[in-house]
């Protein structure tokens, strides 16, 4: 089995993001993990929600590729 870096890229995304985009998308929150109702991770998934100027909401899912 190899290793899944998603938890890299989404920090990676989570910060580089703003400052790319010269803060017209802006991050909400931290990283957010796929977790099931009774706490544990489900998978390596992890989800940011980010916003443009406009106040409009995006989702961005990093996930492994099958």
């Amino acid at each position: 089995m190899t290793l899944a870096y998603c938890d890299m890229i989404a920090y990676a995304i989570k910060e580089t993001l703003p400052k790319k985009t010269d803060d017209f998308i802006s991050v909400e929150g931290g990283v957010q993990f796929d977790l099931a109702e009774e706490g544990y991770m489900q998978s390596t998934t992890k989800f940011i929600n980010v916003y443009d100027v406009n106040g409009k909401k995006y989702k961005i899912t990093v996930e492994e590729a099958n």
